[in-house]
């Protein structure tokens, strides 16, 4: 018999746990961590949605800036590099 064949371990089942948060429904949150959702629109209407959206894009905003500039200046350095050494 080889070895390591013998008892297999039993595998520990997951469990999980729904919150009943969805994409639809993430409106209601604000700030970081686990928030409440207490004016959840379930019907997942178009107003609904574009507030999700608004608020994302509305956090997304600055850390873009930062990003972006950060990419240009990275861009300026390398091209007076090369531009002087030419």
């Amino acid at each position: 018999m080889a070895k390591g064949k013998g008892k297999k371990k039993k595998k520990d089942r997951i469990t999980y746990y729904d919150d009943g948060s969805t994409v639809s429904d993430m409106s209601a949150i604000t700030g970081t961590g686990k928030g409440k959702n207490l004016n959840i629109d379930d019907d997942g209407s178009f107003k609904a949605r574009f507030k999700t959206y608004a608020k994302a894009v509305k956090k997304m905003f600055v850390p873009m800036l930062v990003t972006m500039g950060a990419i240009c200046i990275v861009f300026l350095i390398l091209y007076l590099i090369f531009e002087l050494a030419a």
